[in-house]
């Protein structure tokens, strides 16, 4: 009797390492996901992310923004194109100045658009109000 508990209990111990190595392989699966946005999009940035982001990354744009901003909606489709033409060079980020208060107020962000700019985690550049593409594309690409 007791070589049959010893083995249903290797039986036991050994199923019970596969579910766990599969919620592992899952676990990064999800994490890979969540971590990587589809290449040349904006990515959503907390006030959670928001370290990590930034320093991770040698080149990245956050855009402080608000839904009820109009400049920040005119600003919107310019970051997506930069995001899309620079990627893989610069990292651009979108953090809800609503839902993220805590990131604003940490770099004094008092208005809204603000794009702030990190390379190797330092902030090196602050771009208040919409321009232009051609402006803000000439004021980001200096830091590559």
């Amino acid at each position: 009797m007791r070589m049959a508990d010893e083995e249903l209990e290797k039986i036991r111990q050994r199923k019970m390492k596969e579910v766990m190595d599969d919620l592992a392989r899952k676990r990064m699966r999800n994490e890979e996901k969540a971590s990587s946005p589809v290449p040349g999009t904006p990515l959503k940035v907390t006030d959670e992310s928001f370290g990590d982001l930034v320093r991770s990354n040698p080149v990245v744009v956050v855009d402080f923004w608000a839904t009820w901003c109009p400049p920040c909606r005119v600003l919107a489709p310019i970051i997506e194109q930069l995001a899309r033409d620079y990627a893989g060079k610069i990292l651009f980020g979108k953090l809800d100045v609503d839902g993220n208060q805590q990131t604003a107020a940490k770099f004094g962000v008092m208005s809204v658009p603000t794009l702030l700019l990190f390379k190797d985690g330092k902030l090196v550049d602050r771009i208040v109000g919409a321009m232009p593409r051609n402006l803000l594309e000439e004021r980001i690409t200096r830091h590559l």
